[in-house]
Formats: structure tokens, C-alpha cells, sequence
């Protein structure tokens, strides 16, 4: 069974920075594209940062030279780095492995940025 659990999410003031971290139990881990999505109140889950197994990154505009992700293929674990946080960053960040056909879920972490 593949689980992904996510941590590090918390309150932190405009301009801060928080690491999310998300391990992943289970086989899926190693071939899978790692990714993290957000969700804030009343809006869609968006994308926000892709890295597939071989290490490459995509990033949505909105956080694009201020978040980073990275993967640490020995641990089966996906970090985001966020930094200069904005009050526009508060959202729910999902975990998520996809490797076709499967694609898995973490529980979320609530990240909240507010003076």
C-alpha cells in the first residue's frame, strides 16, 4: 500500500520561508513524476511544482524563483522549499505520485501566511 505523508506546513509571516516535506511509503517512489499541489478556500486545487525521476522541475508562474523542489531518491522523499512567502501562498499543499496509471494522494499540510 503507498502512502505519502506530508509535514512542515504551519504559520508563518509575509516574506518567511517554510520546507514541506513529503515521504512516500511503498514501491511507487522511484519512477514516479513527484508533485505539489494547493488548494486555498473556495478556489481549485492548482499545480504549483513538478519534478519527475529524473530530478527535472517545472514550476507554476505564480511561485517561480521563490519555491523549490527537489527529490531525495534514497529517502523517497519530496521537499518544497518556499521562500518570500505571501499571504496569496496560504492554501492546503498536497503531495502527489504519479506514475502511470496510478496516482496517489497525501493528506495535505496546511500552510498559512499572515502577519
Amino acid at each position: 500500500q503507498v502512502q505519502l505523508v506530508e509535514s512542515g506546513g504551519g504559520l508563518v509571516r509575509p516574506g518567511g520561508s517554510l520546507r514541506l516535506s513529503c515521504a512516500a511509503s511503498g514501491s511507487i517512489f522511484g519512477g514516479s513524476a513527484m508533485s505539489w499541489y494547493r488548494q486555498a478556500p473556495g478556489k481549485e486545487r492548482e499545480l504549483v511544482a513538478t519534478v519527475d525521476s529524473a530530478g527535472n522541475a517545472n514550476y507554476a508562474d505564480s511561485v517561480k524563483g521563490r519555491f523549490t523542489i527537489s527529490r531525495d531518491n534514497l529517502k523517497n522523499t519530496v521537499y518544497l522549499q518556499m521562500n518570500s512567502l505571501k499571504p496569496e501562498d496560504t492554501a492546503v499543499y498536497y503531495c502527489n505520485a504519479n506514475r502511470f496509471p496510478y496516482d496517489y494522494w497525501g493528506q495535505g499540510t496546511q500552510v498559512t501566511v499572515s502577519s
